[in-house]
């Protein structure tokens, strides 16, 4: 029950749908990924593309992990 509140104050409502929709069109075959357009078939592709989705439409969601939030020293 306490993991289902942590999840819910991460990501709104939206962004919960926008990734529910991306795993929908991957296990429909549906879902492309880049230029190339690529069929996706990873659901861990197909999560971070619904999150880039609702980031790119204003939804709550956490920022993207990588070398956005690392500190480089000198």
């Amino acid at each position: 029950m306490r993991l289902k509140i942590i999840y819910m104050l991460r990501y709104s409502k939206k962004s919960q749908e926008k990734v529910h929709d991306a795993m929908h069109e991957m296990k429909e075959g549906k879902l492309r990924s880049g230029k190339g357009g690529k069929k996706v078939t990873n659901p861990k592709q197909a999560i971070a593309i619904g999150l880039s989705e609702a980031r790119k439409s204003g939804a709550k969601a956490p920022p993207k992990k990588g070398s956005a939030g690392k500190i480089f020293s000198s």
